[in-house]
């Protein structure tokens, strides 16, 4: 039987794209939101989740360090996967016929001087994949879709013109999650550790506690801070750094860590995607 990966959105997704282009031997799943994401893993319908958690242009991507360390998961991997936009009509349709093109907010902002030189009017849509589909479907030559190629693909749209985002370093961040951790060491581009922690209640306690990867000399390459239980005071910080929980460097940061926060939650220890540097 075919192993599953679950991703939240519709077929032709970017999250599609990236269980494609990192997992294409497994059968990609698509989910309504990331908690149906997660319970599918969780209840053993798929094998593992796609789940993006931050993009080069727009930051982090909402809700998703709040369900990682209670969604019962792990991180494996990662994966970063090139977000290319293109413009989707109806077969046969010519770039002079298309007068508004459907997208997601974030793609129609990524795409202002193509539209603009072309005088095509933005329309924004729930979704990407949902975009291209809404195309196929209306049957008008006169409205595109703003979606990755898969999309095309899927959709039965043609492609009038590729890559045509206004910078060409846009990248969007996945975390593969899985029901069992694995804590070897894997991979030729390093390890990568995540976990949450709160901090306790002393004064200097996140200066205090971050100085342990200084001194040894432990690089934290994200560091995020996200309120908890609808309090202003209880305050949880999510991090990622370079190397394994074994390493005596990263064992002597977390040993110090332990020491000024209320609890530590390992998410996963996984090799470094080599796209990452």
């Amino acid at each position: 039987m075919t192993k599953r990966i679950a991703f939240q959105g519709e077929p032709g997704a970017y999250s599609h794209q990236a269980c494609r282009e990192t997992y294409p031997e497994m059968e990609s799943m698509p989910c309504r939101t990331f908690e149906d994401a997660i319970e599918a893993v969780r209840s053993g319908e798929a094998e593992l989740a796609m789940l993006p958690v931050e993009n080069s242009t727009f930051g982090r991507v909402a809700d998703i360090h709040h369900l990682l360390p209670d969604s019962g998961l792990y991180i494996i991997g990662e994966a970063f996967v090139r977000v290319h936009i293109n413009l989707l009509a109806l077969p046969g349709v010519t770039l002079d016929q298309v007068d508004r093109a459907m997208s997601h907010t974030m793609l129609l902002g990524q795409c202002r001087e193509f539209l603009g030189k072309h005088g095509i009017q933005r329309v924004t849509g729930a979704d990407t994949a949902g975009s291209a589909r809404h195309v196929a479907e209306a049957g008008d030559p006169s409205l595109a879709g703003l979606a990755s190629e898969l999309a095309g693909e899927i959709y039965g749209l043609d492609v009038l013109a590729r890559e045509i985002e206004d910078h060409g370093n846009n990248s969007t961040r996945f975390l593969i999650m899985s029901r069992e951790p694995d804590w070897s060491r894997r991979g030729d581009d390093g390890m990568m550790t995540t976990f949450v922690f709160q901090v306790r209640n002393i004064p200097a306690a996140l200066y205090k506690a971050m100085g342990g990867f200084a001194t040894n000399g432990v690089n934290m390459t994200k560091l995020e801070s996200y309120m908890v239980g609808g309090s202003f005071t209880a305050t949880q910080f999510y991090a990622d750094i370079e190397g394994h929980p074994d390493d005596p460097a990263v064992k002597r940061a977390l040993d110090e860590l332990d020491y000024f926060t209320s609890g530590i939650t390992m998410l996963g220890v996984y090799p470094a995607d080599p796209r990452r540097h």
